[in-house]
């Protein structure tokens, strides 16, 4: 923490010059839509990307448990495609993205009642609309699992994720994303999900792990990684998807998909490369972990602002998100709740960061916002309402699941190993 400590201000000094130094301007009305066939072969490549994103968050997450463990915390992952998907289209898209509300939608499209291959969003068909923004729907709550793994019964997760979806995802999406949404009608700068994905799932996932408790086991024997070649393509995965992920979301192939490729290029190279020299200094190693940990927290960083900045301001980020998620990661000894594999050490903290961040960087005010400070007051009003929201309803709905179906597996399942006692099955058999 120390060591955080003396190189963050000379990050921050950097600051001022964006926030006071830079022109910013108002986004151009958008044309009246028609149908684009290369937006929508785009967006129907970027679906596919950002839904390749889901098996490597497994494979990351996957690496990082303890061997007994591995298949079932990869399981989480590939469960919430299966039941999110049906939660989605049932009625999950249509709370999202319909109604007038400001708060929360409607179910008007519900089973996309009301849609067919004429429909348009934008210049695409709202079927690619439902696609590209159910695979954020997917992974979101995905993301959760890695603060809870190793210690949770696979029927009070199925609960927790199809109830936050519903009661958290989808509400804070109507919220940022929606045109009657009250944050993006205060222009709430979030082109891809800083809040909406990463704040609201790393903040999910502290309440959850509060709640639950610690795993059992002591020291070097719980945070020794079963195989980090796992993580490490898992994080390549991540970063291919997350092209699709940011490039893909202003639903257009233009120069802001392409810069949004950049950028998401270049974040979290700087994030790796400070991660890298943060971790030298500190402990004389410089680890895969670290590095796909530094990856991934450029990626978080860079995903609320990837339609909104360049090149230069996301080495920024890259550079500032690093200590901070680096310290936050220390500060769970301290603080003793396990988030176990740095769910909101990564994403809930680098989500804020970004949310913020994107304020202080944009070179695209918001529509209406007079300048960059009052920006930043918008970011910071998005950040707080998002997160105190998620965390309350995650922590009721952890407690309600623990005390009545039971969130925690038993202690005698837990040390015989998740895979065998859910599963009835190993990862490796050697």
């Amino acid at each position: 923490m120390k060591l955080v400590k003396k190189i963050l201000p000379f990050l921050i000094l950097a600051i001022p010059v964006f926030v006071w130094g830079q022109e910013a301007t108002t986004p151009a009305p958008a044309p009246a839509p028609t149908l684009d066939k290369g937006d929508t072969a785009w967006m129907i490549v970027a679906s596919a990307f950002v839904f390749f994103m889901i098996p490597g968050l497994a494979l990351f997450y996957g690496g990082l448990v303890r061997s007994k463990n591995v298949l079932s915390t990869m399981m989480h992952s590939f469960i919430a495609i299966l039941v999110l998907t049906l939660q989605w289209t049932i009625f999950g898209y249509s709370f999202a993205f319909s109604g007038e509300n400001p708060y929360y939608g409607d179910f008007a499209l519900a089973f996309l009642n009301g849609i067919n291959e004429n429909t348009l969003e934008l210049t695409v068909p709202k079927y690619v609309h439902f696609l590209f923004q159910g695979m954020f729907a997917l992974i979101t709550p995905a993301l959760i699992s890695g603060a809870i793994a190793e210690r949770v019964k696979l029927s009070g997760y199925i609960a927790f994720i199809l109830l936050w979806a519903t009661l958290v995802y989808d509400p804070v999406a109507h919220w940022v994303w929606a045109g009657s949404g009250w944050l993006f009608k205060m222009s709430a700068l979030d082109f891809a999900g800083g809040t909406v994905v990463h704040l609201i799932s790393g903040i999910a996932g502290l309440a959850a792990a509060i709640v639950i408790g610690k795993r059992k086991g002591e020291g070097i024997s719980l945070v020794q990684p079963n195989n980090l070649t796992y993580t490490l393509i898992g994080a390549g995965l991540l970063w291919f998807g997350w092209f699709g992920f940011n490039a893909g979301s202003g639903l257009a192939t233009n120069g802001i998909a392409a810069r949004a490729f950049v950028v998401t290029l270049v974040a979290p190279a700087a994030a790796g490369v400070a991660w890298l020299v943060i971790e030298y200094l500190h402990t004389k190693k410089a680890t895969a972990l670290g590095a796909a940990s530094g990856i991934v927290a450029g990626l978080v960083v860079i995903t609320p602002a990837s339609g909104f900045v360049g090149p230069v301001e996301s080495i920024y980020m890259g550079f500032i998100v690093a200590p901070i998620c680096y310290g936050a990661i220390l500060l769970k000894g301290k603080l003793g709740y396990d988030d176990s594999l740095d769910a909101f050490g990564i994403h809930g903290v680098g989500g804020a960061i970004g949310a913020i961040l994107t304020g202080v960087f944009t070179l695209t005010l918001g529509a209406g916002v007079a300048s960059k400070g009052d920006q930043i007051v918008v970011q910071l009003i998005s950040v707080a309402a998002t997160g105190i929201y998620s965390f309350v309803v995650s922590l009721v709905l952890a407690f309600v699941i623990e005390k009545t179906i039971g969130f925690r597996i038993s202690e005698e399942k837990e040390i015989a190993g998740l895979d065998s006692e859910i599963h009835g099955e190993k990862g490796y058999i050697l």
